[in-house]
């Protein structure tokens, strides 16, 4: 059994801990498996502190232990924890007032590494003697045992540099400045080195170790709002071009702080969102150290939607999340730290937030407009297909991960069908092409038999006259939106880019979204790939549904606007389909304008000429975007890990909705002939 778990880095920094601002907070961790310095897992117990005088002598209280706290969740019994055994760990560094030394604490935590059990074991004490550690408001827990202080040599002065008003330590960043670690053998043109130049100025520094890329870092724009933080749908481009460039510390340390923020309870008007909730993004502050003189610490501080307009809790930071962790896992071959407890703990979290029972018959996830990408009033509240295609993405990576024993197979099994039935209902009734325009021109109304071929009720006269001379006679696409009585039938390029990614679509209805791109690429992509959607809402309909949203105006930000970040999700795409040909295309459109106009945020007008009136310059996911483009276009073996092919065995899944009698009966052979369609 791995019972070794490292606390501490080398940092001249002051104790570290997270901002909480709730009185019933529930945070949860386990013991790292490896003993890596360089690794930080911060300790967000607000007041829980190393207590160390200036000759680095640690303060001893007996029954006191480091970093635990008893669980008493009722959410926590969906994954059949006992309540009484359940606990957490968490663990975080303190640099010592004599800055030429640092001190490096090695806990000894009891965890079923070996079975890769979610239950904690009862620690087993060091009948060794050993100091105990006094923390506040360390009652009624479990004893965590430590077995050694190790004194970390000298390490003399750390050189530093400057990076968005925050002092870098460059030695623990060796990563992230080029040096020695560029995967590509060729000469990278002028507005490459530029881009990496830009994203490794935009990483933000926690505690002196790299958590994250701030959303856009313009120097001179004075009026930062919150582009200063980190996004955690921003960030995963940004993740990974580190990762294809052989960089994972920045991608791991992200992953493990944001799971640390999961747990936190943030309020609107005293009402709590449901616990596993991942934060939209995260901020780091400094901080006065309490009864200190002059000395500081970082905080991070997390918004959870609180803060955003229209205070909308984001549905999509935990499906990019978990998508993000699968990602970290094949390209470094870390598997390691998917496998951890608090990490299947928190893919847990999110799945029970997700697929939590409530009225909804649909298999798709219900959301609130502007809780995913487009994060303003659009009209695509309901079940929207970006979130269905990132939802079903995160439900086919946590069945790769979830580590199945008799906590989880319920889980497993429930995955399973949630996958089968939501494939069937977005290849089913979500998929336009002149053939289904023709069948929805012919629908009839009104019907109420468990036979109706109308199932939703969709009058006819709901097919757009511009749909009519739009749509290809070969290629199809994903309408944006299903619910009763609503088709919601523009095109939406994430959803269906990742609906490609993730096979959620067919091999066939696959080809026909990228043969309907090609087709119609001066709509789509014309002179800066890509449009967010298509059409842009206009006039009275522009109105009435975005609220006469003046950042939101016809053909801008994301009513029709378009955005260079979708660039790396097109070239996956296409080379999943064999046609990287057509992002290569794309790719030169926008090396040829990104730079030049300063890395704009997104662009405006009906064929993307100009930049976004409101856009912000050097935004981080757009020069992200282009470097993870390129970078896979230049290495298809790695993007192969990054999508999934069609999966047979859940067309083995027997799900009542194939069949035309409902629940009467139950039909595989129908699933099995979607793959034909």
């Amino acid at each position: 059994m791995n019972t070794c778990s490292c606390i501490g880095i080398s940092t001249m920094k002051p104790c570290c801990r997270l901002l909480i601002s709730c009185r019933n907070s529930s945070v949860f961790g386990s013991p790292i498996p490896k003993c890596n310095h360089n690794h930080l897992v911060a300790n967000n117990l607000s007041k829980s502190q190393f207590k160390v005088d200036k000759f680095c002598r640690f303060h001893t209280f007996n029954n006191r232990i480091l970093g635990y706290k008893r669980v008493n969740d009722s959410n926590r019994k969906a994954f059949n924890v006992s309540d009484s055994n359940w606990v957490q760990s968490r663990v975080f560094t303190h640099c010592s007032v004599d800055k030429s030394k640092c001190f490096s604490l090695v806990a000894n935590v009891a965890s079923d590494i070996r079975n890769h059990s979610t239950a904690v074991e009862k620690p087993q004490v060091n009948e060794k003697g050993f100091e105990s550690i006094y923390i506040q408001g360390g009652l009624n827990v479990k004893p965590l045992v430590i077995e050694r202080i190790e004194i970390i040599p000298d390490v003399g002065e750390v050189s530093k540099e400057e990076v968005n008003n925050r002092s870098v330590n460059v030695d623990d960043l060796k990563g992230l400045n080029g040096t020695n670690i560029s995967i590509h053998e060729r000469e990278v043109s002028v507005v490459e080195k530029e881009a990496w130049k830009l994203l490794r100025d935009a990483v933000v520094n926690y505690c002196g170790i790299p958590v994250g890329t701030v959303a856009a870092n313009d120097p001179v724009e004075k009026q930062t709002l919150n582009y200063d933080q980190v996004f955690v749908r921003d960030f995963v481009p940004s993740a990974l071009a580190f990762l294809l460039n052989g960089e994972g510390e920045i991608v791991r340390n992200f992953l493990l702080h944001t799971l640390q923020l999961q747990s936190w309870e943030k309020t609107v008007d005293c009402y709590s969102p449901g616990q596993g909730l991942m934060p939209a993004s995260f901020k780091v502050k400094t901080m006065p150290l309490d009864g200190s003189d002059g000395a500081v610490e970082d905080v991070l501080d997390p918004d959870f939607g609180e803060s955003a307009i229209g205070r909308v809790a984001p549905v999509d930071s935990g499906l990019w999340w978990i998508i993000l962790l699968r990602a970290y896992g094949k390209l470094t071959g870390d598997y390691g730290l998917q496998e951890r407890v608090d990490v299947q703990t928190g893919i847990r979290l999110i799945l029970n937030l997700c697929l939590t029972d409530g009225f909804d018959m649909f298999p798709s996830l219900l959301v609130t407009d502007g809780s995913c990408m487009i994060d303003r009033r659009m009209g695509i509240h309901g079940h929207p297909l970006e979130i269905q295609a990132l939802f079903y993405s995160a439900l086919r990576c946590s069945r790769e991960m979830l580590i199945v024993n008799d906590v989880t197979k319920n889980l497993v099994a429930a995955i399973n069908n949630r996958l089968s039935a939501l494939s069937f209902h977005i290849r089913e009734y979500y998929w336009v092409d002149m053939k289904k325009l023709n069948e929805i021109y012919r629908y009839k109304t009104e019907e109420y038999s468990t036979d109706a071929v109308n199932k939703f009720n969709i009058y006819p006269d709901q097919i757009p006259s511009w749909l009519v001379d739009w749509i290809p006679e070969e290629g199809g696409y994903l309408i944006g939106n299903l619910e009763p009585g609503h088709m919601d039938f523009r095109f939406f390029t994430l959803g269906n880019l990742w609906s490609i990614v993730s096979s959620l679509g067919t091999h066939k209805q696959n080809e026909g979204i990228l043969n309907l791109i090609e087709a119609k690429w001066d709509d789509l992509v014309a002179h800066m790939p890509l449009k967010i959607c298509y059409p842009a809402l206009e006039y009275e309909e522009w109105r009435i549904i975005t609220g006469s949203d003046p950042k939101n105006t016809p053909w801008s930000y994301h009513n029709g606007g378009s955005w260079p970040t979708l660039l790396w999700q097109f070239t996956l795409a296409c080379i999943k389909m064999k046609r990287p040909e057509l992002a290569r295309k794309a790719v030169v459109l926008a090396e040829k304008r990104l730079s030049v106009d300063q890395w704009p945020e997104y662009y405006d007008t009906r064929g993307g000429r100009f930049v976004g009136k409101q856009s912000r310059l050097f935004q981080t996911w757009t020069i992200a975007g282009f470097l993870t483009s390129k970078m896979l276009l230049e290495n298809p073996e790695k993007a192969s890990k990054l999508f999934w092919d069609e999966d047979y065995e859940l067309l083995e899944i027997c799900v009542c909705a194939l069949s035309k009698s409902g629940r009467k009966k139950c039909s595989r052979g129908v699933a099995k002939s979607q793959v034909d369609i």
